[in-house]
């Protein structure tokens, strides 16, 4: 089988397996790890592997890489990559901060290490209010996404100006979408993600991260739960609460990028330890400083 093959080729190459909770079932079985990004970077920076062989898309791989530098990490489908994080550039970023001098640059972790570089500080969906209030500026640039800063604007007086990036997965949800959700599960939670749009967050009954979401799901006494996540998140929630019902918002929230990853790719990476996921040492420094901080909140 794939799966045995794998296993013992990761024993031989001293490697550890990541996938990121929108993998694919088959890719989440296989994994040592599975998490968000960021929880994932940062526990393969604790592992004592040698090699890092993540299954997500390549701004994740790029942060282990950063987080990781004397280790070896390989990504299975190169080709995996994120548009949001695609919808701002280094050049980009520096002419906003042109436009708005003095104010502070928090990068939702979500971007490439480019990006990461011209920031002051990182941010996750699950600390970017707490992230934001650490600031002493009173302005602040938040960039990729939109919908995840105006989700930190609600916490705070400072301005917060966004630039105009999305994940289409998060951002294809509508209040239609909930009004259903609602009408065929009744008695279950409407758990959201920050990407969301807010007018689907105002109508949740919580949001959070995928982190947040599934330590919601094992710790609530409620059995159903709509999840307004990418799909894929539904089979972990699953089989870590398997006598609890879990349903998405839509049927079509699936992040193609995600879904490229397939088991035969793993092997192969592990075989080959390429395609190797590499980030140019003044980049990678300058984008370190900026997760560092953040972490230090």
């Amino acid at each position: 089988m794939l799966a045995d093959e794998i296993s013992r080729l990761k024993e031989e190459q001293n490697a550890v397996i990541l996938a990121h909770n929108y993998q694919p079932g088959e890719v989440q079985d296989v994994a040592d790890l599975r998490g968000d990004s960021l929880e994932l970077s940062r526990a393969a920076a604790g592992e004592k592997a040698e090699v890092i062989v993540f299954c997500g898309v390549d701004f994740m791989a790029e942060t282990a890489a950063i987080l990781s530098p004397e280790k070896r990490v390989i990504m299975p489908e190169a080709g995996a990559g994120c548009p949001m994080a695609s919808m701002i550039t280094a050049r980009q970023l520096r002419r906003f901060k042109a436009e708005h001098p003095g104010a502070a640059v928090v990068c939702y972790v979500n971007s490439s290490a480019e990006v990461k570089a011209e920031s002051d500080i990182c941010c996750t969906s699950a600390n970017g209010i707490e992230v934001v209030a650490s600031l002493a500026e009173d302005q602040v640039l938040f960039v990729p996404d939109r919908n995840l800063g105006r989700y930190v604007a609600r916490f705070t007086d400072k301005k917060i100006v966004t630039w105009d990036g999305y994940c289409y997965v998060h951002d294809r949800y509508t209040t239609e979408d909930v009004r259903r959700a609602r009408a065929l599960h009744p008695q279950a939670e409407l758990l959201v993600h920050p990407e969301c749009r807010p007018e689907v967050i105002d109508l949740a009954d919580h949001v959070y991260s995928t982190s947040g979401i599934a330590r919601h799901a094992k710790e609530s006494p409620a059995q159903e739960f709509i999840v307004g996540t990418e799909i894929g998140m539904n089979y972990r929630l699953k089989q870590e609460n398997p006598d609890k019902e879990f349903y998405p918002l839509s049927e079509e929230a699936v992040c193609v990028d995600m879904k490229k990853t397939s088991l035969e790719k793993v092997l192969s990476a592990l075989q080959t330890l390429e395609p190797r996921v590499a980030v140019p040492e003044e980049i990678a420094d300058r984008a370190r400083g900026a997760i560092e901080r953040m972490l230090a909140v």
